[in-house]
C-alpha cells in the first residue's frame, strides 16, 4: 500500500487523524494533513482506508 494526501484540497477536518493516527497528522498552524508514513504496515490498511473514505475533501489517494 502507498498513501500520498494532496494538500490543497485537504479542508482540515480531522477525520484521518481521528481513524488513523500513525499514518496521519496535523499542521498545528492550519490544521492540513500531514503524511506520517506513506508506506504503512498492514495491520493498519484497513484504518489508512477508513481514512481516506471519510475524508470530505477527497484528499487522501491510496495504491494498493
Amino acid at each position: 500500500m502507498k498513501v500520498t494526501v494532496d494538500q490543497v484540497k485537504c479542508v482540515a477536518a480531522g477525520h484521518c487523524v481521528m481513524h488513523a493516527a500513525d499514518v496521519f497528522d496535523q499542521r498545528d498552524e492550519d490544521g492540513i494533513v500531514v503524511l506520517l508514513d506513506e508506506n504503512p504496515p498492514e495491520e493498519l490498511a484497513e484504518d489508512v482506508r477508513q481514512a481516506a473514505a471519510v475524508c470530505p475533501a477527497m484528499a487522501i489517494q491510496i495504491e494498493e
